[in-house]
């Protein structure tokens, strides 16, 4: 009889560690309960126990103990470098580190020249790398269906409240982690919706930034016009310190957080039409909306004013049948307002600019060509034949609608990005901020239950959202609550992103209900020839 894996979190040197904050790790640490070395080894034999039915974690860093070996060292000697110093975290596979491990988007063996940049700053804060999360292989780029959190390196990865329902996006490693306290923290990317939707799913704050003030130098990419780096953290305050600690330039973000009261004389809208609107005849989220609903309402007697909106190009950019679809528009013959138009043609050529900078290539992969073929060589293990792999029953149609573009920047794709950016930025998100001659605190939406539409509005913006868990649905699946705010407004975010968090409460542990689950779990557009 097969029995259910140990759970529980095991105690650091007596201390427990579960859902500890990287405030208190740090306060523990500087009072000698534990030092950086036991706290990476409690967080190690944590991925021990769970990794085989969460399949988190895809590689861990042979080095990991040395690290921390050495951050202690300069602690007893009173060098402490900030509120990361000994702190472990993990990093999506897509994110390059140069040391013992490969950096593969989930796919082929490669070895990078040097650390990306956001992994540079963290080493220099003091972090202590355990290891590369899992994600879904070439972050979700390769096909139309697929199964979420899947690669070929690291298996399927689950989500610890309902090990039968799907993590989030590609992200979900990194937030999956983070969750389960196989970390204190983690990094993520976004193209569209990879940071966001895989927090709110596992019950993690996630802070996705606006697009351009975190440095994107070392990861795979997707799109230079989409891609983000973002951080997953149990708190508010978490995932803050940690994008003060990726940043390019001091930010001090962490000075912002503050308590319920900061509610007081705030201002927020909920854009009705196509968002709120879609969430409430919803059945199958009638929890969500309903759960949503009455925080709102706590919101306002913390003293918040909160005002029914408009974004006014929702009509014009969000289908009235369809959930988040980054090509949808495609389907209905306007290739020139698709995001997918833009994306397709940037990665393409930004992946070519990547392979060419890698250390070590033992595949000889230059170029998306040779990506596609190698995958239709190894189709029992990549699915580059459709059909041939479960995880990806489409095969690898995007890479193939990818490929067709030759990454020609044409009018088509000059006119989509331009429509793109038009009608969610102008005659969208910042429209809907101004209300009655004045600028809002933030807008308020849902991320699951209107189908994703909000954040991939937010995401083809490049602006900056962050979601805060509120809850457990009927499907055992945790959801939150998502601020979403003009460029550069992330003082906001975090601001009132605490104070929501204060109202909401402490965040829902995992459950790991449906243990041993094994099944397939896919997202995307089901392809007709598949069946209903």
């Amino acid at each position: 009889m097969e029995t259910a894996p140990n759970t529980r979190m095991p105690p650091c040197k007596g201390v427990n560690i579960e859902e500890a904050s990287i405030g208190q790790l740090q306060q523990w640490l500087q009072d000698g309960k534990f030092t950086a070395l036991d706290l990476a080894e409690c967080y190690l034999e944590r991925t021990r126990r769970l990794n085989g039915i969460l399949k988190a974690v895809l590689e861990l860093n042979p080095d990991a103990l040395d690290i921390a070996r050495a951050r202690d060292d300069e602690r007893s000697r009173g060098f402490v470098r900030g509120p990361l110093h000994g702190i472990p975290f993990l990093v999506k596979d897509n994110i390059a580190t140069k040391d013992k491990m490969q950096t593969t988007a989930g796919s082929m063996s490669s070895k990078v020249p040097e650390d990306a940049q956001v992994v540079k700053l963290l080493r220099s804060a003091g972090a202590v790398l355990l290891g590369h999360a899992n994600m879904s292989e070439w972050a979700s780029m390769r096909a139309t269906y697929y199964a979420v959190g899947y690669s070929s390196r690291g298996g399927q990865n689950r989500n610890p409240y309902n090990l039968a329902e799907h993590p989030g996006d590609s992200s979900s490693g990194p937030a999956t982690a983070v969750a389960s306290n196989m970390c204190a923290f983690s990094l993520g990317t976004e193209t569209d919706s990879s940071v966001i939707l895989p927090a709110d799913r596992n019950a993690v704050v996630g802070i996705k930034p606006t697009v351009g003030i975190i440095s994107c130098e070392g990861v795979v990419p997707e799109s230079h016009n989409f891609d983000t780096v973002g951080a997953f953290g149990r708190t508010v305050e978490d995932a803050t310190v940690v994008l003060d600690a990726i940043s390019e330039s001091p930010r001090n973000l962490s000075a912002h957080i503050s308590g319920k009261d900061a509610l007081k004389g705030a201002r927020f809208g909920i854009p009705w039409k196509r968002v709120w609107e879609r969430a409430s005849f919803d059945q199958s989220t009638k929890v969500q909306y309903q759960t949503l609903q009455t925080l709102i309402m706590r919101l306002q007697d913390s003293g918040a004013e909160v005002i029914r909106v408009e974004i006014p190009s929702a009509e014009a950019i969000v289908p009235i049948d369809n959930g988040w679809d980054w090509d949808y528009p495609s389907k209905i013959g306007h290739p020139e307002q698709s995001e997918f138009t833009v994306v397709k043609v940037d990665f393409y050529n930004d992946v070519k600019n990547y392979l060419a900078s890698l250390i070590v290539n033992p595949n000889n992969i230059q170029s998306l060509e040779d990506i596609i073929q190698y995958n239709i060589i190894h189709t029992e293990r990549e699915g580059g034949v459709s059909g041939t792999h479960p995880a990806w029953p489409t095969g690898q149609d995007s890479f193939d609608k990818s490929q067709s573009s030759m990454g020609i920047e044409d009018e088509t794709y000059r006119s989509a990005l331009d429509f793109i950016r038009r009608k969610t930025r102008d005659e969208g998100i910042d429209a809907a901020l101004r209300y009655d001659g004045e600028l809002l605190d933030g807008l308020l939406v849902p991320v699951q239950a209107d189908d994703g539409v909000a954040m991939q509005i937010a995401a083809q913006a490049g602006y900056p959202m962050i979601t805060i868990p509120v809850d457990v649905g009927d499907d055992g699946v945790p959801f939150g609550l998502t601020i979403i705010q003009t460029a550069l407004g992330e003082k906001k975010l975090v601001r009132y992103g605490a104070a929501i968090e204060e109202v909401a409460g402490k965040r829902p542990r995992p459950a790991f209900r449906n243990i041993h689950a094994n099944n397939w779990m896919y997202t995307g557009v089901r392809p007709n020839e598949l069946g209903a």
